[in-house]
């Protein structure tokens, strides 16, 4: 995997790690979905493949079917438990388990959009600026179907792009609009992407925390961060993502990726 984009000073090894939850309680066998004649899991690993700043991608199992098949497409593999509650705590797993990784990037599973430049765009902070410690993505949202989505988390943050909160709700209120649209006109409103960039320590610490009173509300892991006072800074990205959670969504999947096909071919 390419490394020329990396700073020469003080050189990190950074471990991509996909998790990949057999048991999805809303798309059963998720990581082995067929998208285009590639399962959903290779899709991602495809994509985070083209990154030039990973040194290395782990795939974080819990079934020996999706082992075998990641083992397939030439993917390295941890077996994690069945009973990890989230995939924050997969990935610590296998950092833990990674005694040369520094830097840590929980790439979803479920993203077979994913793009190499995200990546490396999320990752950019960690190495100039040595106070960050975890960093995440986040792009203008552009609809209004998006905003008022609660499956799109929005999310806001300050001039140093530090985030402020992430919530399902629409935020901000933009008090002087009289609708959504004109909400999106007037201000710059931004969706979260969920591709997470951890300094190892951190993300351990993280994992180590208790779950919060606003973690369990909004259901969004980050918000244990926030509460417990970490600062996760925010990269402003033009590329777009599109995570698959539950049937429809595979079919949406499917679709896009017909299209990409399509307009591919035709070049």
């Amino acid at each position: 995997m390419a490394k020329k984009g990396k700073p020469k000073k003080n050189n990190p090894y950074i471990l991509g790690v996909i998790p990949a939850r057999f048991a999805s309680t809303r798309l059963m066998g998720k990581p082995l979905a067929d998208i285009g004649g590639k399962s959903l899991l290779q899709h991602t690993y495809e994509g985070a493949s083209k990154s030039k700043l990973l040194d290395k991608i782990i795939i974080a199992v819990d079934d020996e079917q999706v082992a075998k098949a990641a083992k397939g497409f030439g993917a390295s593999t941890i077996m994690t438990p069945k009973e990890c509650p989230t995939g924050s705590d997969r990935i610590a797993i296998v950092a833990k388990e990674s005694p040369r990784a520094d830097i840590i990037v929980n790439i979803q599973g479920d993203e077979p959009f994913i793009s190499g430049m995200m990546i490396d765009q999320a990752i950019e902070p960690l190495l100039f600026d040595p106070e960050v410690n975890v960093s995440t993505l986040a792009k203008l949202i552009e609809t209004v179907d998006e905003f008022e989505s609660s499956s799109v988390v929005k999310v806001v943050f300050d001039y140093k792009n530090f985030a402020l909160y992430f919530s399902r709700s629409p935020i901000p209120f933009v008090r002087e609009a009289k609708t959504q649209k004109e909400m999106l006109e007037k201000a710059n409103i931004y969706k979260h992407i969920g591709l997470y960039v951890y300094r190892k320590d951190s993300l351990i610490k993280f994992t180590q925390l208790e779950s919060t009173d606003l973690e369990q509300w909004e259901k969004l892991e980050q918000l244990r961060m926030l509460e417990n006072g970490f600062k996760i800074k925010i990269v402003e990205t033009e590329f777009d993502s599109f995570s698959v959670d539950t049937p429809e969504d595979l079919e949406t999947a499917r679709k896009i990726y017909s299209k990409l096909k399509k307009i591919e071919l035709a070049k």
